[in-house]
């Protein structure tokens, strides 16, 4: 049986190495970017505190007088008062042209071949203006499209090419092929006696070359599997259907799309103008009094509502709280809590953090960032391991032969 796991992890690893060598290296350097992006540019997350804080309808109004043709899109506010509120922005980007000279459309054909009033990503801001939240003073204009680490993010999810592209595949059935190997790895590395398991729990330093290259393979993927399951697990939930599914059945949860998680509506008010944003705010009350941090969506149109992600302290990352306020009548429209929600929704909250390993901050981070960082010696041990085994086999054919024509000869 160990024959055939061992086959499986042998051409697998074969086809997909180079690629997961390429995961785990620019997922190592995606643990920390945003404590990078702290680091190198202070000035644009960190002011100096006053003692008064301006209304967050002044701070947006002089962020749109200050770039024009913005459309608002989200405000995210820190309980730290040395933090800057960071505004995201809808920014008009240049339209491609047609081959006659005219611009594209902004209508896309739909599932039915009916057109789309917006894209899909129509809502979604593509510039942050960071903001001093004393003075209301634009500190910083960012575009995270434009850094180097966007594109090592788009290397390691895309290929550096785009969702369904040619290199979202290659990379989701390399981290499918990766799971296998994982699972496979194993198998192979599980000892039949107590007397393999020692030797195989710990690194022989003065051993031959050969022997240091085979326990740097199995030693350090025994102590890393369960960590690099994990990882490339989350990676598959994120990316295939059938793994979010499956993430749903081993919960005994109903599966949630985002696209079914409807908001509630305001009750239109003929004639009544929508409250100020710090009114909302108000509203919420002691729902945000011990927020990390919390996001706000603008109502989009006279329908919509104020809706609240709000991110509790000591939470995990991205296991929110989100509530909606009536944008006429400054009531609570409805929530969803986290901790209301399903099993299955709770674990897909946190996937991303898992996967990112900035769940629980500090310590998983550098737990992601040190595993996956070891992992990288398994594409290049693997490899010399089965060039040995090649070798081995090339010179045992050899001295076959040679055996063999010395044997006619005598």
């Amino acid at each position: 049986m160990k024959v055939f796991f061992r086959t499986i992890h042998l051409y697998l690893s074969l086809a997909a190495g180079v690629i997961i060598f390429c995961s785990c290296l620019t997922g190592t350097m995606l643990v920390f970017e945003k404590e990078i992006q702290q680091s190198l540019h202070p000035q644009r997350y960190f002011v100096k505190p006053r003692d008064k804080r301006l209304p967050l309808t002044d701070l947006t109004a002089g962020v749109l007088k200050q770039i024009p043709k913005s459309k608002l899109a989200t405000v995210m506010v820190y309980d730290d008062p040395e933090r800057t509120v960071e505004v995201g922005l809808i920014v008009p980007e240049k339209k491609d042209k047609k081959s006659d000279g005219k611009p594209k459309t902004e209508k896309h054909a739909g599932a039915h071949g009916k057109k789309d009033a917006k894209p899909k990503d129509a809502e979604r801001s593509n510039l942050t203006a960071f903001v001093n939240p004393y003075t209301g003073q634009i500190v910083e204009q960012f575009n995270r499209r434009q850094t180097f680490l966007y594109s090592v993010e788009m290397f390691h999810r895309y290929l550096l090419g785009g969702k369904n592209s040619l290199g979202d595949w290659v990379i989701s059935l390399s981290t499918l092929f990766f799971l296998v190997i994982l699972i496979t790895g194993v198998i192979l590395w599980w000892p039949k006696t107590k007397a393999i398991m020692k030797q195989r729990i710990k690194i022989k330093w003065d051993g031959s070359g050969k022997r240091l290259t085979h326990d740097l393979h199995i030693v350090t993927g025994f102590y890393t599997s369960i960590f690099l399951i994990l990882i490339s697990a989350s990676g598959l939930v994120m990316t295939f259907k059938w793994a979010n599914s499956t993430l749903f059945f081993l919960t005994n949860s109903k599966v949630v799309a985002k696209e079914d998680i409807k908001a509630p509506l305001s009750v239109y008010q003929q004639g009544v103008a929508s409250i100020a944003p710090d009114a909302a705010v108000s509203a919420l009350g002691e729902k945000i009094a011990d927020a990390e941090n919390y996001t706000i969506r603008y109502p989009r149109d006279t329908a919509a509502v104020y809706t609240f992600n709000v991110l509790k302290k000591g939470s995990v990352e991205l296991a929110t709280d989100t509530y909606y306020i009536d944008q006429y009548s400054g009531k609570l429209a409805g929530s969803a809590l986290y901790a209301d929600k399903s099993l299955g929704q709770r674990i897909r909250g946190v996937i991303k953090p898992i996967h990112t390993g900035s769940i629980y901050g500090w310590p998983t981070q550098v737990l992601a960032f040190l595993i996956t960082l070891v992992s990288l010696i398994f594409p290049i041990t693997g490899v010399m391991m089965w060039l040995n085994r090649a070798g081995k086999k090339k010179n045992k054919a050899v001295r076959s032969r040679v055996n063999a024509v010395s044997a006619e000869v005598v």
